[in-house]
């Protein structure tokens, strides 16, 4: 029987919990502020928070595997959870990286919640009034303290503050990672007020994730269907000629199959690969030889033939020169999957062959999924 949601919040009850839901709520509503501020600067008015059932649907969701388990059953049995989801979805839609932020303000929530039960180093208490001048005192000139100092909110920001202190919980700490988070969210803001609205997830970036995209940085909007802009979307310009040579030269025996690889839906990850292996020094055609050594690839119906080679061409790529394993069923990355950012750009290796354009929209891909069929994502 599913566990009620109230219920884990119940079991973990008690003044530690309660108090590192407070510091999450404390670097949240600094967060929001920091998007509000930021959206007023330069659009003139704030942008409308979401739906409030929406909201809590889609953050429970971001919250899941993000944060522990009794500090996220808290958030959500709160009575504010309601605006605190509207808070955390808006900070998503304005191209913030929930996948970065959530996992550090678990950190931070952790070290409250034990510090808190420990009962450890207590911090002075002061008179409300004094807020303002820790917060000056702890946080430099600049746009994180103009928008806490500017927000409509400030009062409860102190309320929150002056509650967490006499919890025992060293504030001014708390300050200082609520400033470095405000200047992501500040930057990630105005990023995608700069470049406009980020893209969608395209099929082709999802349907990609895995082996083939592994620590590459791929676009949210990528067309595989059309090869020139794909190409141009991973910084492979002039190169892929050479790529493809390299490729042929590699399997002097198999032209015909070499053909029918670098025609293949998919080749254009494989050239961003050397690219990035290139601008790291490392031997591509060592690499490739392994392909004539293993050819498992050649095993199979005739007309996936050139796809196999790609992945096969991707795994010896992936693997140090001669010591590639049995190549593996191909896994799907969930952390890439769920990826939301608007604001990484292209690996310095990539950058470093100067051709493609700015694109927003790109996210790290990271190979941690369990092992499903390929071509499916969730």
């Amino acid at each position: 029987m599913a566990t009620p949601e109230g219920e884990p919040f119940a079991e973990a009850a008690g003044e530690a919990v309660q108090t590192a839901v407070m510091s999450v709520r404390l670097i949240m509503a600094i967060a929001d502020a920091v998007r509000r501020h930021q959206q007023r600067q330069k659009k003139g008015a704030e942008e409308e928070l979401p739906p409030v059932e929406k909201a809590k649907g889609d953050a429970k969701q971001e919250l899941k595997d993000l944060l522990p388990a009794d500090v996220s059953a808290a958030l959500m049995a709160g009575a504010d959870w309601p605006q605190f989801a509207q808070q955390l979805m808006a900070l998503k839609h304005a191209g913030v990286d929930l996948e970065q932020l959530l996992p550090r303000l678990g950190e931070i929530a952790v070290s409250v919640r034990d510090q808190v039960a420990a009962n450890e180093v207590r911090v002075a208490q002061e008179g409300a009034g004094e807020w303002e001048r820790m917060l000056r005192e702890t946080l430099p000139a600049g746009p994180v303290r103009e928008a806490i100092l500017s927000s409509p909110t400030w009062p409860d920001i102190a309320a929150t503050m002056a509650k967490l202190d006499e919890s025992g919980v060293d504030v001014r700490r708390i300050l200082v990672s609520a400033h470095d988070e405000g200047l992501g969210v500040d930057q990630a803001v105005a990023q995608v007020l700069a470049a406009g609205e980020a893209p969608r997830t395209s099929r082709d970036a999802l349907l990609s994730y895995g082996p083939l995209t592994d620590g590459l940085d791929i676009p949210k909007d990528l067309d595989l269907n059309n090869r020139e802009k794909a190409l141009r979307q991973l910084a492979i310009t002039g190169d892929n000629a050479r790529y493809v040579r390299m490729l042929k030269e590699a399997l002097p025996d198999h032209a015909r199959e070499a053909d029918l690889a670098v025609t293949a839906k998919q080749w254009p990850l494989v050239a961003a690969r050397m690219a990035k292996m290139e601008s790291e020094k490392k031997p591509v055609a060592e690499h490739l030889a392994g392909l004539a050594t293993d050819t498992s690839w050649m095993q199979g119906p005739s007309p996936q033939i050139g796809s196999r080679l790609v992945q096969a061409t991707n795994h010896v790529l992936r693997h140090a020169p001669g010591e590639a394993p049995p190549a593996a069923r191909p896994r799907v990355s969930t952390a890439a999957a769920r990826s939301q950012s608007a604001t990484v750009g292209p690996t310095k290796g990539q950058a470093a062959k100067g051709a493609a354009p700015a694109e927003a929209g790109v996210a790290a891909h990271r190979q941690t999924g369990p092992a499903v069929k390929q071509g499916k994502a969730r």
